[in-house]
């Protein structure tokens, strides 16, 4: 689990059940849809003030490895871009932790305006269908590189029967080599107890003509 990020008198964390009733206070006051939003309280990052008071928060919804970052609010007007810059941080620990490639957001203020950039035509397609929104242009911010182009699961499983084989091969070699030495062995046991029987009934002959 994530630790919190703590500054004096503030606390960054995930959002828990406990913090429903005042998350659902902030989401009101900003008129953001807070009956969908309460079914998705562990998107959210919050910002605790000294006491218990829900700051700030910021919503960070995940679909493969894309983010949009959605649903902010603020207790006091006057916080906000200094606890935006604080849930940023936290988010971005997050995108990390995640594997993200991309954060997308459709914020329009200037703190995040400084911190995302349009996206760019070519981009767009990437956005995932999930990633509802309002008319507002989309925002966005590369974490990471692009993965590779995933293997296809008939190249993944011809991959893996070929792997099995040459084990299975391996094995089999093994297996040979093991039976050769085996058989040298028990030939070697053999003429050991045929030397051994004859020195014996030769030594035996002999005690009788004595």
């Amino acid at each position: 689990m994530m630790a919190g990020m703590t500054t004096p008198n503030q606390h960054v964390r995930r959002a828990t059940v406990e913090d429903l009733q005042k998350l659902v206070a902030l989401w009101k006051q900003e008129s953001l849809p807070w009956q969908d939003l309460e079914k998705r309280f562990k998107e959210f990052q919050v910002v605790e003030g000294e006491g218990g008071e829900l700051l700030g928060i910021a919503g960070l919804q995940i679909t493969g490895a894309e983010g949009r970052l959605h649903s902010e609010a603020y207790a006091h007007a006057e916080q906000a871009d200094a606890l935006r810059e604080k849930l940023w941080e936290r988010t971005q620990i997050v995108a990390n932790n995640f594997g993200l490639v991309r954060i997308w957001t459709q914020f329009a203020t200037p703190f995040w305006n400084r911190s995302f950039q349009y996206a760019a035509a070519e981009v767009l397609p990437k956005l995932p269908p999930a990633f509802t929104g309002d008319p507002h242009p989309w925002k966005v911010v590369q974490i990471r590189p692009e993965a590779a182009a995933p293997v296809s699961i008939d190249k993944e499983f011809a991959m893996f029967k070929q792997l099995e084989k040459e084990r299975t091969d391996q094995m089999f070699r093994q297996a040979r080599v093991l039976k050769v030495i085996a058989a040298i062995v028990a030939l070697a046991l053999f003429g050991l107890v045929a030397v051994w029987a004859f020195l014996f009934f030769r030594m035996q002959g002999r005690k009788r003509r004595q």
